[in-house]
């Protein structure tokens, strides 16, 4: 968060409404948000209100087979249309590419390392994926996540794994599982970073659009809560995640497609890369575009079109087409 003077807010702001899902995870980062700007504005209240989303009520169901354009963030985004929130707080992974009319993407915080993360029962203490014995089963709830490792790991078997992180982690515990795979910053961010056993190299698993970094939506137009949000701006995160966001917007992927991404910050020059993956793993399409950072949105729709060039799009469509049948 910038130490410089606050900017100035209308003198009639005196509370704002935070909106958060409940899960510990939502909740931690959310008053982390609230702490950093109550820090900066001691002269506005800022209030927390919870609500569930679909995503945190369906916990029975693979969430590629019920869908996800706005899974964890519908409710959210109503709470923010009718004006019971001012603005609302997502792991930025969650967040549609594509937001209702009258809302916006207001602020992007600092990224935490965005990799995905191996950990293991207590018998494989000390293992990793290329050393687990065949047939050891990993459990995720992310098709990005299944192909890249289905393709770099045949030997291993994969079961989707439901629930917010801790039920994931008991569930791990109790034997149902020989590994899951988990983002490194939820687990940092809930003290439970000790338990990574493998941060997974981007050169096995590209890391999901977004991962790593909050976003903060909010009412397009809302000057006061717009001034409020750039305290806790970061834009070399910001910069990044633009351009990713850009390129799944282009491919018009969701969540649950299988499409990774890696970015790399190099002063004013942006590095994207990007991968298509079929659900088997078999079939992977990946490329690179480097362009200034300030062209991120055009540098995500560059990409998208390459690989769009290179097979990418059949590739989505036939997944597209199996998830619907299924």
């Amino acid at each position: 968060m910038s130490t410089a003077a606050a900017p100035m807010v209308s003198s009639f702001t005196r509370t704002i409404r935070i909106g958060s899902r409940k899960s510990q995870l939502a909740l931690v980062q959310t008053y982390w948000v609230k702490d950093c700007l109550q820090a900066a504005f001691p002269d506005i209240t800022f209030e927390v209100h919870t609500m569930s989303t679909q995503g945190d009520k369906i916990l029975d169901v693979a969430l590629a087979k019920i869908g996800d354009k706005g899974l964890f963030t519908k409710e959210l985004e109503v709470g923010m249309i009718t004006g019971d929130i001012d603005f609302a707080v997502h792991s930025l992974k969650d967040l549609p590419t594509n937001l209702p009319d009258g809302l916006m993407l207001g602020c992007v915080t600092e990224r935490e390392n965005p990799a995905d993360a191996l950990v293991v029962h207590a018998k494989h203490q000390g293992l990793q994926l290329d050393t687990l014995p065949e047939g050891a089963v990993i459990g995720t709830s992310s098709l990005r996540r299944l192909a890249q490792l289905r393709h770099h790991f045949p030997h291993l078997a994969f079961k989707d794994v439901r629930g917010n992180l801790n039920t994931r982690l008991a569930k791990l515990d109790a034997g149902e599982y020989d590994g899951l795979i988990l983002a490194v910053a939820g687990l940092k961010r809930l003290g439970m970073g000790d338990r990574i056993h493998q941060a997974i190299p981007a050169d096995i698993s590209l890391h999901a659009v977004g991962q790593g970094a909050l976003g903060i939506e909010c009412r397009v137009g809302d000057e006061d809560v717009l001034t409020v949000l750039k305290a806790l701006e970061h834009l070399p995160t910001a910069y990044r995640c633009y351009a990713e966001r850009s390129f799944l917007r282009e491919l018009e992927g969701g969540c649950q497609v299988p499409i990774g991404v890696n970015t790399i910050l190099d002063g004013d020059s942006l590095t994207l890369t990007g991968i298509v993956a079929s659900l088997d793993g078999q079939r992977l399409v990946q490329d690179t575009v480097t362009g200034a950072a300030i062209d991120a949105d055009q540098i995500g729709i560059q990409l998208a079109q390459q690989l769009r060039q290179q097979g990418a799009q059949a590739i989505l469509d036939e997944i597209i087409s199996t998830l619907d049948r299924g």
